[in-house]
Order: C-alpha cells, then structure tokens, then sequence
C-alpha cells in the first residue's frame, strides 16, 4: 500500500491534468455533430493505455463507433482481469444550466469535495472512472507489481445503448477471455463508506408519437372541435401510473423479483438520511410507489418516467396553434426476471390500445438491456471487499444500483463471467445533468484501490 500511495502522491498532478485533457474532447456518442470528437477519444484513450504499458493496443472497427482493445499478458498460467468502460458522454443540454462550459473543465472546492473535484461532462459518467483504470495499469507497471494478464475493452456507444459492443463481444469471445470483469461505472454510498454494486436494473427505452389534424391548426378556429395531440399524449401519460404511483400496463409485474422481509431489512442497514436526500435535491417531499422506502424504489422496483416530451410551439411570445403532433421519450427501469424486449411490447400494446381514435399513436423502441445480480460470495467481490478495506480502512457494504449497465448481463451470457462493479462516484456528482463533477479524492482513490483488487484477486485464484 505504500508504494501506491508514493506513486500516486508523486503523479497526482499528472494524473489529474490527463484527465482534464481526454475531458476537453466532447466525445457526446448521440449526437452526429460530435461524430469526429467521438473518433478523436477513441484515439486518445489508445495513446493512454500504450503509454500505460499495454502490450497491444488497436482500434477494433465496429458498425458503429470503435472499441478501444488493450492487453498486458505476462503468463498463461495467471488469472486474467478483462476492463471495461466507455469513452463516450451523454449530451450537456441544457447548456445554460452549467455554471462553467461542459467541455471546459474545472476544478472547485464543495462541501462534499474539500480536496476539490472536476466540473465536466463525463466527468465520472464514465471518463474519470475508466481512466482510473489505466493509471493503475500505469502504476502496477512503473512499481513492477502487476500480478495478472488484464485486458481492455472502451467502447464509445454506452449511452446510446452499446449496440455496436455487442457485436463485437459476439465476434471476440476468445480475444475477451477472462477470469473476471471489473467495471467502475457505479458509485458508492460515500467518501467515507465505500459500497459495491451487487445488483442494476434493467432499461427499455421508447419514443412515443401522437398525431393528430394533417397539419398545424388554428386555435380559434378549430380549437375545441379537433384532438389536440399535446393534450391526448399527456393524458395517455398520467394514465400510466395510479393513484399509489403503481405502473397500470397489463403484465408489466408479472416477473417482478419480490425481495424478502430479511433481504430487505439487511437493505434498510444502508446510512441513509431522509432529510439530507430532500435537502440535496431542494425537496419537500419524496414520491414514488407506495409501501416501499426510497431506497427500495430507486434500486429494487421497476419504474416508468417521461425523459422529454414537445410538440407545438416553444419559441419566445405566443403563437396560437394546435400542433399537427406531440412526443415523448420514455424509459423504464426494470428489475431482474423482467426481460426488456418483452415489456417493450406491453408498453407498445397497451399504449395504442389506450389511444382516443381521434388520433394515431406510434411507438418506436429505441434500445434497452437486462438487469444483473452478481453474487457476494465470489472471488472477485471477495477480492474488491478486501481492497476497499484495506485502502478506506472500513468494509464495504453491498447495494443495488438504481441505474442501468445493459451490457453486464451480456458479459455473462458471452463470456461466461461473473462482473464486479467498483464505483468511486457519488449520488451528488450529477452524472447526465448540468454541472457533473467527479472529486479528486474519489478519483485519485481508485487508483490506489484498483490494484490492490488485482493483487487480492491473483492471490485468492490460486
């Protein structure tokens, strides 16, 4: 542990200004404006892992944008540790709620940050948590103590929905070869209670259409007399929920995991404020499905929320028209045992079913994934628990994330291995919002506990 810390606290600036650099690239995967910024973290994050000591590095092409693949392979007999993150951020909009440019990084002292933390899309969604990963293969192999073979795989598509990784794991199953996959792309409880996610929910993400007249209308002149589609598609949304905030599409909890008493009880063992969580968030009350805690609701049950929704006029003053057509993006969070495409369909059916015939409705599936549970009496959460022990000095607790990493529960499928999931962010690090940030703390933490899970990992494999 000393000898990380020594490199760590001698290469810190370092540390902090590359990842400032690869920051700078506004590698937003959603939007094609930022196709070439896309292609240009691409290249970027291959230059860091050669850098960093990999063995092998290349741009493997895919239908859509490439995955950055590495490895450092020092003995067949040695277990073999497989990385992933992505390269890719999620849009900054909206852009005047940021208090500095998204792409023009930071670094500012908070409350929960005293050591400072970096303001910038992607921040820790997933740049400054992947990166961990790289410096610590840096630090094993300045320090000569990388004790196993680890391999790479950064994609540039996570958040659009990682079509393109799943290809390529299909077509690679043999370069992918590993013991285990680690992922840091999570959070944790806080800065002085590190936790490790044991569960993620699944995603089913549609957009929906509503149209009405054959072209934007007047007001006055046909106001009352003709479906407006804006109206008809918000009422189409608040009929999907009722009045205990309970999802009313047929068979939407058919397969729903009901978790014991016990098993939520041990749960409820989390630190957890009520007051504080309002206070962050400028709250005066929570909301959410009856008969369950808050964190039950956002990591245990499945949900459905509205994303965006327009149509109409949304300019500066007034214009008085009846809009031709109405939107919506909608997402639900699913929990293990609910398939994605099967509840995509129950979404499809039941909402054109429940459409007025004065309109026509379209949905349009866009992408999802499964959700995942990973067992805590495996060698790699053994080996992660030691790990955070020893660098926080406090046992990590297990917890379910709330959010989704599709592609884990393909990992099983492919590759046959179990993933553990090592996040350092936190709650309040507004990932996917203005103003995302990741505290220099949490990030230069990482790379100090990474590779004491790599070392625990090797030793317990044996």
């Amino acid at each position: 542990m000393e000898v990380i810390k020594k490199y760590v606290q001698e290469n810190k600036e370092r540390f902090i200004d590359e990842l400032v650099d690869l920051l700078k690239i506004p590698s937003v995967s959603a939007d094609s404006a930022y196709s070439q910024d896309v292609l240009n973290t691409a290249d970027k994050v291959k230059e860091f892992l050669e850098k960093a000591g990999c063995d092998t590095v290349e741009i493997c092409e895919t239908p859509g944008y490439p995955i950055v693949y590495g490895e450092k392979h020092i003995n067949d007999n040695l277990p073999t540790v497989l990385v992933y993150g992505h390269y890719d951020v999620q849009p900054a909009d909206p852009i005047e709620l940021w208090d500095s440019p998204p792409f023009e990084p930071v670094i500012k002292k908070t409350e929960l940050h005293p050591d400072g933390a970096i303001f910038a899309r992607g921040a820790c969604d997933d740049k400054g948590q992947m990166f961990m990963h790289v410096k610590a293969l840096e630090l094993m192999m300045q320090t000569d103590t990388l004790p196993c073979n680890v391999k790479f795989m950064i994609e540039g598509e996570e958040e659009v929905g990682s079509a393109s990784l799943a290809w390529f794991v299909e077509r690679n199953q043999e370069k992918l070869k590993n013991d285990v996959i680690l992922i840091s792309d999570t959070g944790m409880i806080s800065n002085t209670q590190p936790s490790i996610t044991t569960g993620l929910r699944g995603l089913s993400y549609v957009e929906v259409e509503v149209t009405g007249p054959n072209r934007d209308l007047h007001s006055g002149l046909y106001g009352g007399a003709v479906a407006n589609p804006i109206n008809i598609l918000s009422k189409m949304i608040a009929s999907l929920h009722d009045e205990n905030n309970h999802i009313t599409i047929p068979g939407f909890y058919d397969k729903v995991e009901e978790l014991s008493r016990e098993e939520r009880d041990e749960m409820g063992k989390r630190p957890f404020s009520l007051d504080d969580y309002k206070k962050a968030l400028d709250i005066k009350e929570i909301h959410g499905e009856a008969d369950y805690t808050t964190n039950e609701r956002n990591s245990i049950r499945p949900t459905l929320d509205v994303n965006g929704i327009w149509g109409g006029y949304t300019g500066e003053g007034a214009k008085t028209v009846i809009a031709s057509k109405a939107f919506a993006k909608i997402s639900m969070r699913l929990v293990p045992n609910q398939d994605w495409e099967e509840i995509t369909e129950l979404f499809k059916k039941h909402f054109e079913s429940i459409a007025p015939a004065s309109v026509k409705v379209v949905v349009k599936p866009h992408h999802g994934g499964q959700g995942y549970v990973t067992p805590i009496d495996s060698i790699g959460y053994q080996a992660a628990s030691k790990a955070y022990s020893e660098s926080f000095g406090v046992t990590p607790i297990p917890v379910r994330s709330g959010g989704s990493i599709p592609i884990v529960a393909l990992f099983e499928k492919e590759l046959k291995s179990k993933t553990i999931m090592m996040g350092f962010g936190l709650d309040s690090d507004a990932i996917h919002s203005p103003n995302e940030h990741y505290g220099i703390f949490n990030y230069l933490k990482g790379i100090e506990t990474i590779p004491l899970f790599y070392k625990y990992f090797t030793e317990m494999s044996k």
